[in-house]
């Protein structure tokens, strides 16, 4: 994959000391002229950076310039002093070097990871998760919460055991902002076939976190989130044990199809609302 930014964007990054202590120059180390491009597009392609989170994955490479404009301002004005500069220069070089490193740069991943349609998630197998809900990683993980993306309907014909149902953005930062202090929980999404409601709700939840964080970057709440890859169907198919009740009800079931239409049109205007308060606006 290629990934092309203009000269404008990386002239307005190179304007902020944090990512230039060198300025002008091509061979100046990672946070120079050249290497903060390097730097940031190896961070834009590596899995769950936080960058891109907002588009799909063959989508998210055309919002860069946006993420990088809106953003560097922000991340320049609240680093304060030079020790707290530092750390983020150190936290980004890792990001853009450790492709297994979480989004805050405090560990590294705790799940085994598979590739996946969306590159920018971090992607999981349903084995993994049944697996996880039967204690098999009770040594490395003390706390996980696994989130349902698809509508009512569908999640109560059938869901992953300790599923919570959250199918709308407001929800999402309702969940966001419930006091978390655990910061070793990892979240896992899916939806009916983690393709599209899935991955979105994932990538949403992490702007938030970014914006709920962004007096003290790279912090986040929940720096280790996944996307259970082939959704509850595969899940179902493979792993019905860990499904509560036993059973799969699709989203075009021909008995829902009213309630299709409502929850359809309640998460659309939800997402309009959205747009409309913070315009264009990505935070990574």
């Amino acid at each position: 994959m290629q990934l092309f930014v203009e000269d404008s964007v990386f002239d307005e990054i190179d304007s902020c000391s944090v990512f230039t202590p060198v300025k002008n120059t091509q061979n100046d180390g990672l946070f120079g002229t050249g290497g903060v491009r390097k730097a940031l597009s190896d961070l834009f392609l590596d899995e769950d950076s936080g960058i891109g989170m907002e588009n799909d994955t063959d989508d998210s490479i055309k919002y860069f310039d946006n993420v990088v404009k809106s953003d560097t301002a922000a991340v320049c004005g609240t680093l304060g002093d030079e020790p707290r500069e530092h750390d983020v220069q150190a936290v980004v070089d890792r990001l853009a070097e450790e492709e297994d490193l979480v989004s805050d740069g405090s560990g590294s991943y705790r799940l085994p990871t598979i590739t996946g349609k969306h590159r920018d998630l971090k992607n999981i197998s349903n084995t993994t998760v049944k697996n996880l809900i039967e204690g098999k990683y009770h040594d490395t993980i003390s706390d996980y919460k696994i989130i349902d993306c698809r509508y009512p309907y569908e999640y109560e014909g059938g869901h992953v055991q300790g599923a919570e149902n959250i199918y709308t953005r407001e929800a999402m930062s309702e969940f966001l902002h419930r006091h978390n202090t655990n910061k070793k929980t990892i979240l896992i999404f899916y939806c009916e076939f983690s393709s599209e409601r899935g991955p979105k709700m994932c990538r949403y939840l992490r702007e938030k976190d970014r914006e709920l964080n962004s007096e003290n970057y790279p912090a986040l709440n929940y720096p280790e989130i996944y996307l259970m890859y082939g959704g509850y169907k595969d899940l179902f198919q493979n792993h019905k044990e860990v499904c509560e009740p036993m059973e799969y009800k699709p989203m075009l079931h021909a008995d829902h199809a009213d309630d299709l239409r409502y929850f359809r049109a309640k998460t659309k205007s939800g997402t309009a609302a959205e747009k409309k308060r913070k315009g264009s606006r990505i935070r990574f």
